[in-house]
């Protein structure tokens, strides 16, 4: 069944960390995927530039190409301080969006990710596309992010994935994507280095038998 996928991230890269397997599985099934980023995800660290701005925005749309999206919103949030914002405000750019594509699947950030961008992503997306009558959507889940979502250490609000993508068939489009955001990956053993990705997904897939795998958190979903 062909769907439309929208994925609501914070930064350009947290798409391939989480969900890049998924995305490019979609794609390839003949699913329209779309993409939005709340910020410019550089802005925030010490001694960035416009240059770094546009290189990362410049990834994302590589990326984008390897993923099979269809369609790239970048949105101007202050990075890394989201929160100093009204939610609404984000709320509404998001249900815009939403109005435009109508998308039946929303893939997003898990609630409790150390990253509070990663948090207030998550809830300006349970709000915009709460289960209304007039909405398309049946299916929110929400993914893992290398380097937030681990370090998160509240037991009570671990991420608990129950919901996985055999992604065996396009892993290497995630790892190609995950490349082109060369500035963003760390050596191993850092949780964001290629050979933790690979770990990763590999540990995912042996969870339902397969050799590489996506896991999600269902938020919830109709049927």
């Amino acid at each position: 069944m062909s769907e439309v996928v929208l994925v609501v991230v914070a930064h350009a890269d947290d798409e391939a960390l989480g969900c890049g397997g998924t995305m490019a599985k979609y794609a390839l099934e003949g699913s329209k995927v779309h993409v939005v980023f709340l910020t410019n995800g550089v802005s925030a660290r010490l001694e960035s530039s416009q240059t770094d701005v546009d290189f990362r925005h410049q990834a994302s749309k590589k990326a984008a190409q390897v993923l099979g999206v269809n369609t790239v919103t970048q949105l101007n949030f202050p990075d890394n301080a989201t929160d100093t914002i009204p939610i609404l405000d984000i709320i509404k750019k998001i249900e815009m969006i939403g109005e435009k594509l109508k998308p039946t699947i929303v893939l997003t950030h898990h609630k409790h990710d150390l990253n509070i961008d990663h948090q207030q992503c998550h809830k300006a997306v349970l709000t915009a596309f709460r289960p209304m009558p007039s909405k398309e959507v049946h299916t929110i889940l929400a993914f893992e992010v290398a380097s937030s979502t681990e370090w998160n250490f509240d037991s009570r609000n671990m991420f608990a994935p129950n919901v996985y993508f055999d992604i065996s068939s396009t892993y290497a489009k995630k790892i190609k994507a995950l490349e082109i955001y060369s500035k963003e990956m760390r050596p191993f053993p850092h949780a964001r280095s290629i050979d933790a990705i690979q770990a990763k997904a590999c540990v995912n897939g042996t969870t339902i038998g397969v050799k590489q795998a996506e896991a999600f958190q269902l938020v919830w979903s109709i049927k």
